[in-house]
């Protein structure tokens, strides 16, 4: 099959760049959409990606395109998000392409992001073709920007493509440009079919929808395939392209871009990165997949109501199938019941799954504080994770614990190092160094623990640099490090929903704070409740609930103080006893409440 008119792309940026913008322009130019039907961010069919303004998941199209040499070509784009918590996504698209658009914001310069996701690109041999988008800004420094390219990125700031993706300009350029420099995607010398699965979804009335990109071969309707990481062989019932909607097409060949529906039935089946190949004549190895992810993030998700366990399983099945960067297993609480232990690429992953949870299935839930994966090394020399504090060894049988790093590589200007550095250092980081990019602003490397990035550390960044601050990282492997199991103990019974694991430093200002929280929410009893946090048996932080007080006294009219006192010691001992054989019953909301605030 002819591959020389064939042009398979992606888009890649830092977050709000205009990647999206720019694939709506190219619909519109290339005609794949009507005028009357476009909508802003076409592409972004999630409520939640149009409301955020933010690209969660890939996107495949295929455009029809007719080039100044008078000849049509095939163009296939795969638009991809930019937040570093969706790297994966951007990994997988790269594997279905041969080139890549990197938008660079004329506004903003490069950011952190893009210049993780143009490693991500030169790792896969794609041809880059720079694009200077937003030219029509006020702030635009365009000269500023080409730079930045040649500094930073190290690509020749002629080869730049001048655009403005809301106002149209440069938009033919862009298409000619993908033409000329973008190779034609080239057939593997097999003629067996060999297609590589880089996504898939689930529908309720067809089953799994895969997502693939054919490499050799072709399939087409009643063609018999098979999966060879499962080893099940399926009869294909449809093939088609993204138009952006889905397209029947008689065959998908060697080069194309599209989906197949087979009769999958279930949700285990389809694993991405997986080969498609021919079942009567299957290829001897399977195509070079992806490297298997690991969540980087654990929170445990509840149900609020009991009875929905079961509904939340399903739905989290489904969801999986969508986002294969997402695990689950199934976990229980003594406060929360029955939930599942769930892992995430990141604390924005983490928020989007839970989002998508309350909207698409209608789930009530409640997420317990988000915590990483440690090492402990125990005295008898065995190694094991713990991802849960419920796991926790005895501190007597501990003999090394360490904690996962990150390397994060941050952008700031100039006059807030300072800033940055006392926040880097807030979180038991350090300055590894810094690198000038220009005249305004600096890279700066550091080395922090990932536990202490999870909640606020962006917010943080954002608010020190007021907005101009940007953040990449990546994985930088285990440390040791002095970490402890912190308990909360209310009326002396252990609370094992807000148990954490901290670093010995952190573990009193911590407590403190879990312990004003709760003294807000716990109702108050007719007993004083003393809420105490606990390191294995010594308390770091106090708080105490007054009891409810009753007015035995109101009855006596004068007469002798021996009778009111008499009454007052008779009340005192009543609260003794009550305090040794009561219970504190901590309403499901205040469970709620503390875990939300973290």
């Amino acid at each position: 099959m002819d591959t020389s008119t064939t042009r398979n792309f992606c888009i890649i940026a830092h977050v709000d760049h205009g990647k999206t913008t720019l694939s709506d322009r190219l619909l519109q130019a290339t005609k794949t959409i009507a005028d009357r039907d476009l909508e802003e961010q076409h592409l972004d069919s999630m409520d939640l990606e149009r409301e955020r303004g933010i690209t969660i998941k890939m996107h495949p199209v295929t455009m029809r395109y007719r080039a100044d040499d008078g000849q049509d070509y095939t163009l296939n784009l795969i638009d991809t998000p930019g937040h570093v918590d969706f790297s994966y996504e951007v990994s997988r698209s790269l594997n279905a392409c041969e080139g890549a658009l990197l938008i660079v914001d004329a506004g903003q310069g490069v950011e952190a992001q893009t210049v993780a996701n143009l490693h991500l690109a030169v790792k896969q041999n794609l041809t880059i073709i720079p694009v200077i988008n937003k030219i029509d800004l006020p702030q635009a420094d365009v000269a500023q920007v080409k730079r930045q390219l040649e500094d930073i990125l190290a690509i020749p700031a002629d080869e730049a493509i001048l655009a403005s993706a809301k106002q149209g300009i440069g938009i033919h350029e862009i298409l000619e440009a993908v033409i000329k420099r973008v190779p034609p995607p080239k057939p593997l010398p097999q003629p067996n079919l060999a297609a590589l699965v880089f996504d898939s979804v689930f529908d309720s009335y067809r089953g799994v929808v895969v997502y693939v990109r054919v490499f050799a071969g072709e399939m087409k309707l009643g063609s018999q395939i098979k999966l060879m990481m499962s080893g099940h062989n399926y009869d294909v019932k449809e093939v088609g392209v993204f138009t952006p909607k889905p397209v029947p097409r008689p065959q998908l060949g060697a080069g194309d871009v599209g989906y197949i529906v087979a009769n999958m039935k279930s949700i285990a089946d389809v694993k991405i990165g997986d080969t498609v190949t021919d079942a009567r004549r299957p290829i001897a190895k399977p195509l070079p997949g992806y490297a298997e992810v690991h969540p980087m993030v654990f929170s445990g998700i509840y149900p609020i109501n009991t009875a929905d366990y079961e509904a939340l399983k399903a739905s989290m099945a489904k969801l999986r199938l969508n986002d294969s960067s997402f695990i689950y297993q199934s976990e229980s609480s003594a406060a929360l019941g029955f939930g599942f232990r769930c892992g995430f690429l990141g604390l924005l992953h983490m928020e989007i799954v839970q989002e998508r949870l309350q909207r698409e299935y209608s789930m009530d839930i409640i997420a317990t504080y988000p915590s990483v994966v440690y090492r402990v090394t125990l005295t008898d020399g065995t190694r094991t994770e713990v991802d849960n504090p419920a796991n926790w060894p005895d501190p007597s049988q501990l003999q090394k614990t360490e904690e996962p790093f990150i390397r994060a590589f941050i952008i700031c200007p100039n006059e807030m190092i300072g800033d940055v550095m006392a926040l880097v250092a807030e979180k038991r980081g350090e300055l590894k160094h810094t690198e000038t990019l220009d005249i305004r602003r600096v890279m700066m490397t550091c080395e922090l623990p990932l536990n202490e990035i999870l909640v606020d550390f962006v917010d943080k960044l954002k608010t020190i640099t007021r907005g101009y601050g940007s953040m990449d990282y990546e994985y930088a492997g285990y440390r040791d490090s002095d970490l402890v199991k912190l308990d909360m103990l209310i009326n002396t019974e252990l609370m094992d929903a807000f148990s954490s694991i901290v670093h010995r430093d952190k573990a009193e200002s911590r407590g403190r704070m879990l312990a004003e929280k709760l003294k807000e929410v716990i109702p108050r009893q007719l007993f004083a409740v003393p809420i105490q946090a606990a390191i294995g048996g010594k308390i770091v932080a106090r708080e105490t609930i007054g009891s409810m007080g009753k007015n035995v006294t109101a009855k006596c009219y004068g007469g002798d103080i021996t009778r009111k006192r008499k009454l007052l010691e008779k009340q005192k001992e009543g609260k003794k006893r009550m305090k040794q054989i009561g219970k504190v019953n901590i309403p499901q909301e205040a469970f709620i409440s503390v875990l939300k605030s973290g």
